[in-house]
Order: C-alpha cells, then structure tokens, then sequence
C-alpha cells in the first residue's frame, strides 16, 4: 500500500490520497482517480502503474509536463519521499499507509512556509529583467533556508556567469567566491548537493576552492528546464556547520523547479529584447530611409543618393521589378530641399494613352467629351515638389514631345488650353527596361532619355545582395509579427538556406509577399520552406566557376575595346596579352 500527500501551494490545504488500484489515473477531468481542480493540468495529465511493488508514474497527455523532483520526466520510478509537481499541486510520495497520528503536512513545510513561497513566486513574475528576477529570487530563498548569503550562476554560450549574490560584504559579483568544485559536481549531475562541514567532507574537503573560502554549510541546486541546465542555485554559510537539513534541500528543490520556469522566459525575453535591439542597430547602419541594404551595391546607391538629393538633377532609376525604385524616388525627394513639397507619382504603363496626356497635364472644361471642369494633371500638382514618372518606357511618342518641353522650358499647357503655365518640378524616372534597346527601335526619343538622364541610379536585384536577404527577411517577419500578433519569431536553418538561394523573380516584393503570408499562416515558431512555399520553388542558377570566369572575360575585353575604338593591337598591350587572344575573344563577340 501507498499514498501521495497532496498539497495545494496556493490555498495551503494538504489532503491524503490512498493509492490501491493497478492503474490510478490523474487529471483535471471529473473521470480521474485523482482530480486536481487546476487550469495548468491536463484532462487527464498523468497514470501510475504499479508492477509487483514497484510503482511507475508516467505523463499521459502529450501536450502537458511532468516534473518530479524538479526535473521533467516523462516516464519514472517513485521513491520514498518523491515530489511530483502538477500545476498548483505538490504531490509527496510515501510507501505504506498513512498513520492516525501524522500531521496532515507530511513534508514538514508550514502552511507559513509555503504562503512564503507562493508569495515569492509572484514576486519574481512582477520582474521580467533578469537581474531584479534574480535578486528576488535569493532574499527570498536565503531567508527561508536560513543560509548566509546566496549566489545565481547561469550557463550562457558555454561559460559560467554569477548573475546575482546576496549578503555579500563586497557587492561586486566575483565568480570565484563559490567552490568551483561543488558546482562541478551539480552540473556533471544534474543533482543537488547538501554539504553539512565542506571542510570535513571526503568529497570536497581537499578541494582547492573549499579550502581557500573555509566553506561549512553548503547548498547547491540545479535550475532546469526541459532537459535544459539554465545555472546553479548556490547558498552558503561559513561559519556554521550543519545548517541545512533534508528539509531545506527539498524545499530548494520545489522553488527551484517553479523558478526554472520563470527563469526560462525571463531570459528567452531578455534575449529577444536583446536580438531586436540589435537588429534596430543593424537596421539603422545598413538603411536609408525606408531601404535596407549592407552588400556593397546598396551602400554605393545611397552614397548616390545623399550626392544627388540636394541638387535638381534629373534621375532615372533602373532595376528590374520588385526591387523598390519608388522608394528611391521617395528618398530622393526626402532628402532634398523640395521636402516640403508635393510627392507626385504616376505609372505611365498602367493608364491607357488616351488618358494619359490629362493625367499628366490636366486639361480645360469642355476639351473633350467628358470633360465637364477644369483639372489640374499631375506635373502641375507636383510643382515645388517632385514629379515620379514610373515605367517612362511605356510613355507614348506624342507625349515624350510634350515631357521634353516640360523638361526644357518648365512650362505646360492643359488639354484645350492654349495658355502655357509655369512649373518648378523636379523629375525622377524609372524602368525595369533597357532604354537604349528601346531608343535603337524608334519608340524613345534619345534627346529625351539624355534629359530624364542626367545621373543614373541602378538598383540590384535581390538575388544579387547576400547577406541582404537574410536581414530583409527578419525585417518583415517582424513588421508583420507586430502587427498581426503571431507567435513566429524566426527561420529555421533550412529556411533561411532555402531564402538565400531562391531566384526571386519578383526581388523585394515577392520576398515582402512570402514572409507576410507565412508569418499570418503558419503556427510555428521558426519558419521553414514548407512555410516560405519554397519546397522546389526556383532555385538560382549556379553556373561552374569556368563558365563564369570566362563571361567576365568578354564582358571586361569588350569594355577595353571600346575605349580603344576597337584598336586590337591597342587593347592587347593594354591587357597584356597576346593579339591573337583578342581576335579570339572579338569572334565569340560576333557570334553572340
């Protein structure tokens, strides 16, 4: 015959529960053997199993946790004097049955005494920063112990930190204030350690550290969560021996068992405070305005920007889609003394071409059919301000014409209106095409592209910018983490591989588009491919390292031709090679 002691932590009531039954189940649930009315305890939460006169306690419900002696078990034996920890409840285990003349507190914990650690377990919730969490932790621990002083050592990156100390005359924390030794034996372990004469102890008498801090009564407990040694608990007095009792370790340990919890996520939201912070530094060194970008063409583009934003240049923004040319227009304008100004933007490929010259130019009541007030087109609205004009290759011939006029004389003409208005507009423009392709086929005029030209800015594309798509990628995950309130708070390794080598036709867009979907979507806490949609998605091309080398040949080979005016002996002593190797490279020339 056994039975568990049964106490409640928050009402401080203690109850005895008889265990008979080959298989006793305990849960929340009414069905149970044994029910423990709290919220934190599963429908059915736990089952003992008794074989022979061996009892086994084993976690029934896969979502919950099960601590006995303050470490997380699914499946094990119980000894005399065991402590299960469910939710709220303390279950103390004993073999044979309870006697008419045992005190209903079995375990020798005062009601007082538990009020006292109920108490300071909702102190240290109040703390979220680890230092104050910590600090509470020890007076409160020190004082029911009855121990001198106290110090918190936490594991971080390998290496021991003391994180707190408590009664110590010199308030600097010195790590080599506590036997190194004993804490050895707790972490090599992951068992507590009870010392009632350090210096008479066979196992730590002769230790260097014992003998050089004249240690009497020692106490030191692991703090654990899921398998996971977060640091030690060390208390100790140097003056008097045999302080601690049986008593005292095992009420150690239950603190330290509901401290591991809170301690958990005090850290993992100090670290995440710590990472964002971070993150808001990286951002801040690597951005521009609303852009990010730390590879060497994005530094080079905003280094461009600051040059040119003062002046009222005329831009052209060249990038393929998705890669954030408005947000360069923007900058521009930001950062330029037309600030205050209007930020006019008009896509000329999405309005159709009889629409387009009212669009831009406004037009006078009764010019057309329709035409029922007087408008004001956007060049005129963007005066003193900046006009972006979006896809200029998609602008018809006519209104190239009526542009440059703009861009040359500064003045407009509404639709019907033969009265020319003065404008002070500075124009950016923008295409993901190749103008001097379009210039070769007669749909561009080129005296135009040399006024919208008077300094270039190119933007890479996203498959180009390493390191840039990782740091892009927390970026939205957090913007939209924020804003929609989910639980996501990173890439698994395999996403972020999965990020780095996809082809990202879209560039920034599609990268914006994919994270705000899985960050919305998914219920992990790390995304990964399946997540992203990137399980045999376009991966880049990787081409062999020859093929690649020996495309920049021709490319550079060309380059130099050109500045010679095609002089093959000339280009061949500039390179310094053979004539007969720049002949060879002019025919691959042809042929492609």
């Amino acid at each position: 015959m056994a039975y568990f002691s049964c106490k409640n932590t928050i009402q401080g009531t203690t109850i005895q529960f008889l265990v008979s039954k080959p298989l006793t189940t305990i849960g929340r649930a009414p069905g149970n053997d044994l029910v423990l009315s709290d919220s934190m305890v599963g429908a059915t939460h736990a089952s003992l199993m008794r074989a022979g006169g061996q009892f086994t306690i084993q976690l029934a419900d896969r979502k919950g946790e099960l601590y006995v002696n303050g470490k997380r078990v699914k499946s094990t034996s119980l000894n005399e004097g065991d402590v299960v920890l469910l939710g709220a409840f303390q279950l103390t285990w004993f073999a044979g049955a309870p006697t008419p003349t045992e005190s209903p507190d079995t375990t020798g914990l005062s009601v007082g005494v538990l009020e006292q650690l109920v108490e300071l377990s909702a102190e240290m919730m109040r703390d979220t920063t680890p230092d104050r969490l910590f600090t509470a932790l020890l007076k409160g621990i020190v004082s029911l112990t009855r121990a001198e002083k106290g110090f918190v050592i936490v594991f971080r990156d390998g290496e021991r930190h003391l994180a707190a100390s408590h009664n110590v005359e010199d308030e600097r924390l010195d790590i080599t204030r506590v036997s190194d030794s004993i804490v050895n034996q707790v972490v090599q372990h992951l068992k507590p350690v009870i010392i009632s004469d350090a210096m008479a102890d066979s196992r730590f008498g002769r230790a260097k550290s014992v003998v050089d801090l004249k240690l009497s009564s020692v106490m030191c407990v692991p703090l654990i969560y899921r398998r996971d040694l977060l640091g030690v608990i060390y208390l100790g007095n140097d003056k008097v021996t045999d302080l601690f009792t049986a008593r005292d370790l095992a009420l150690l340990q239950i603190y330290a068992a509901q401290a591991s919890i809170i301690v958990y996520h005090a850290l993992m939201l100090n670290k995440l405070k710590l990472d964002n912070r971070n993150l808001r530094t990286q951002l801040n060194r690597s951005s521009q305005g609303e852009m990010i970008g730390t590879c060497a063409p994005m530094k080079a583009m905003f280094r461009v920007l600051r040059r040119v934003a003062p002046t009222d240049l005329s831009v052209l923004v060249l990038g393929e889609t998705g890669t954030g040319k408005e947000l360069v227009a923007r900058e521009l304008h930001r950062l330029s003394d037309r600030k205050g100004g209007t930020f006019v933007a008009i896509n000329c490929g999405a309005i159709p071409e009889n629409l387009l010259e009212s669009e831009l130019f406004g037009h006078k009541k009764g010019a057309f059919t329709g035409a029922v007030a007087d408008k004001v087109g956007k060049v005129e609205a963007a005066s003193g301000g900046t006009l972006f004009l979006d896809e200029i290759g998609e602008m018809p011939m006519p209104l190239q014409v009526k542009l440059l006029r703009v861009l040359q004389e500064h003045v407009i003409a509404r639709v019907g209106d033969l009265n020319p208005r003065k404008v002070d507009i500075r124009v950016i423009a923008a295409t993901h095409k190749n103008l001097q392709e379009i210039i070769d086929s007669g749909s561009f005029r080129e005296d135009l592209y040399y006024r919208l030209n008077e300094i270039s800015v190119n933007l890479p594309p996203l498959r180009e910018r390493g390191e840039d798509i990782a740091v892009l990628g927390q970026y939205f995950l957090n913007r939209y983490r924020e804003k929609y309130g989910t639980r996501v708070t990173g890439f698994t390794n395999q996403g972020l591989l999965a990020l780095k080598g996809h082809y990202w036709p879209g560039n920034v867009r599609e990268l914006e588009n994919r994270i705000k979907k899985a960050v919305i979507m998914s219920d992990r806490a790390l995304l990964n491919p399946d997540d992203l949609g990137m399980v045999g998605g376009q991966k880049r091309e990787v081409r062999p390292l020859i093929e690649a080398q020996e495309d920049w040949k021709v490319t550079y080979i060309r380059q130099v031709l050109d500045l010679n005016n095609w002089n093959k002996a000339q280009t061949a002593r500039d390179l310094g090679i053979d004539a007969r190797t720049v002949f060879r490279y002019i025919e691959k020339l042809r042929e492609e």
